[in-house]
């Protein structure tokens, strides 16, 4: 006989996961399903947040800075190195111990809510009294039906035409996060958040870095002074970014990767590199899901079609997380998590799109929250602008890491604010002050009046608040 749950999730990543421990809480009987392996075999629950993605890439990043730190920067503190040396098989190790870490947090919160894990892949096999029916292909096959299924499949990365990963060469995330040398040349293909940040990894620890950019305008999502002033810091890098180039035939050999390509004058170019990151977006993982089988309905890319509440077009099926319509964002996907659990339980979850924060986890750090100056013009708002640079504030100062600003974006009748932009030191931090503004529905002045700690990196986000009236106390 199947074994009966309440709700089945599957998929064990940051909205899986999370929607699990919500479901658990609120008093269901809840199951998730989940096939990554770790290298034992073992289950690897996380996703491709914890295994190949989020938190593996930061381990690297703040490694590769350290690095680049004692290299470069700590002369500046009157700390002199000599004979500094990577031990990259040390670094790497680190990075998978810190995933590790992860995973057994994963499994620890599993059996402290008592929730039910299959290690295996699920897919439908048909609608059935109490609910749906899923196989599970794992050691062994198992049957299982649960009144309400939460899909959390994740995403894939997109592979570029005639260019298949091979994860030795030609490398998706995954294997970006495993080469087992520096290369001398490493080319990327795509700017975007994993372009920037594998770029930035391998550019600390000695790898000549190469970014080719299909669009004419870096980072098009970022606001564009804030995207400018990015710009200016990785070119100083030495992390050379192409715009507007035509990727052509790319032929992968054992001694690398040629890539032809077209400049954004029109010139041929051929580029001889070891390595080749393709980072030109994810899409949605339902192959294998069997949608089929119960009528769920995709979309023309594969995701799974869902309204405003995360709801399928199949009673009791719900979908979320880079599976469905949104930004493919870890965060993203908890939050709806959250809500589905709590929607299931008949609360008003609830999910604010206009206030979930970007974040890129180069140096300097990318944050974003709400809309972009050149969104304002489009729709013709009127709005006001103030901005403040880390250059003026003292802890920056203090840190050695000066580059980038804070900017606010509010509306000019009512002064909410509308968008909080911020390139600089730790503004992944920092940006969270803005989300609850902007969730509060607060004006700059709001923000302005609040009294800020001395010296701090914060003190940056009230100055640029000041700046929407013209009262910065420091610039």
């Amino acid at each position: 006989m199947s074994k009966q749950f309440d709700v089945i999730v599957i998929g064990g990543g940051p909205g899986g996961y999370i929607a699990a421990i919500r479901a658990a809480q609120l008093g269901f009987n809840v199951a998730c399903v989940d096939e990554w392996k770790n290298a034992a075999g073992g289950p690897a629950l996380g996703g491709t947040c914890t295994n190949v993605g989020c938190i593996p890439s930061k381990a690297l990043l703040q490694s590769s800075e350290h690095f680049e730190h004692a290299g470069k920067h700590f002369v500046d503190h009157g700390i002199n190195v000599k004979g500094l040396e990577l031990d990259l098989g040390k670094m790497l190790a680190r990075k998978d111990q810190v995933v590790k870490q992860n995973n057994d947090g994963v499994a620890y919160l599993f059996k402290k809510n008592k929730i039910t894990f299959f290690h295996g892949r699920a897919s439908f096999v048909k609608a059935a009294d109490g609910g749906y029916e899923l196989k599970v292909a794992g050691a062994a096959e198992e049957a299982i039906v649960g009144k309400h299924i939460i899909v959390a499949t994740g995403s894939n990365a997109r592979a570029l035409p005639g260019a298949p990963f091979d994860e030795e060469n030609i490398l998706s995330n995954d294997g970006a996060l495993r080469v087992g040398a520096v290369p001398k040349k490493l080319a990327l293909i795509g700017s975007g958040v994993i372009g920037l940040e594998m770029g930035s990894v391998w550019r600390r620890l000695g790898a000549e870095v190469t970014v080719l950019e299909g669009l004419p305008t870096f980072l098009g999502a970022v606001d564009e002074q804030i995207a400018k002033e990015a710009k200016k810091a990785f070119d100083k890098q030495g992390l050379k970014i192409e715009l507007g180039v035509k990727v052509g035939e790319i032929k992968s050999g054992k001694k690398g990767v040629n890539v032809a390509y077209t400049n954004a004058k029109g010139e041929a170019v051929s580029l001889d590199v070891d390595k080749l990151i393709v980072s030109i977006g994810r899409v949605p993982n339902t192959v294998g899901l069997n949608a089929e089988a119960v009528g769920l309905a995709l979309d023309e890319r594969g995701a799974i079609t869902v309204d405003g509440d995360c709801k399928t077009n199949l009673p009791n099926v719900w979908a979320i997380g880079d599976v469905v319509r949104g930004p493919m964002l870890a965060h993203k996907a908890e939050e709806e998590g959250v809500a589905v659990a709590e929607r299931i339980a008949g609360q008003h979850g609830h999910v604010n799109f206009n206030t979930i924060p970007w974040v890129i986890y180069t140096s300097p750090e990318i944050a974003w929250v709400g809309q972009t100056e050149q969104q304002l013009k489009a729709e013709g708002r009127a709005y006001k602008a103030g901005t403040f640079p880390f250059l003026a504030n003292g802890r920056a100062r203090a840190l050695g890491d000066t580059t980038g600003m804070v900017k606010f974006l509010a509306d000019a009748t009512t002064d909410e604010i509308l968008g909080v932009h911020m390139v600089g030191p730790q503004v992944s931090e920092l940006i969270s002050e803005a989300v609850v503004a902007m969730e509060f529905k607060a004006s700059a002045e709001d923000i302005a009046r609040i009294c800020h700690a001395h010296p701090s990196l914060s003190e940056a986000t009230k100055e640029a608040a000041l700046a929407i009236d013209k009262r910065t106390l420091n610039f």
